[in-house]
């Protein structure tokens, strides 16, 4: 996977919930046909993106444990993609889609994220 971390309830705080950068989750399993599509277009994004977003999948189905945290976070459906600020959720994207429409989404994700930061940051007396 190169670019892109599989993460798990082992490794979910670390990598997502106290991230400082950008970080997109690809809630995803293997019997889903349209997130073995979506794999590859992710992958390679991710190495386009190498350094101002990470990449992170977490499949669904491997454990309970990771069933709990999909279901925490709202995911109805796979594909879908959650972008977490600051450990918080602040955008996402359902389904499957072509690299354009993906990198698009992630641009402007990277516009949010900076502004969640600029609201994140205490503020100096």
């Amino acid at each position: 996977m190169g670019s892109v971390l599989e993460v798990n309830t082992s490794n979910w705080d670390k990598e997502v919930l106290r991230s400082d950068i950008l970080t997109v989750v690809d809630f995803w399993h293997d019997r889903c046909p349209w997130c073995l599509r979506l794999n590859p277009i992710f992958n390679e994004v991710a190495e386009e993106y190498k350094g101002k977003i990470k990449f992170v999948k977490l499949n669904i189905l491997k454990s309970p444990a990771n069933r709990e945290i999909a279901i925490h976070h709202g995911i109805m459906s796979t594909p879908t993609l959650v972008f977490f600020c600051e450990g918080r959720p602040v955008g996402q994207a359902l389904g499957f889609m072509p690299k354009e429409h993906l990198k698009k989404q992630l641009d402007d994700m990277l516009g949010k994220h900076r502004e969640c930061v600029k609201q994140s940051t205490q503020l100096k007396t």
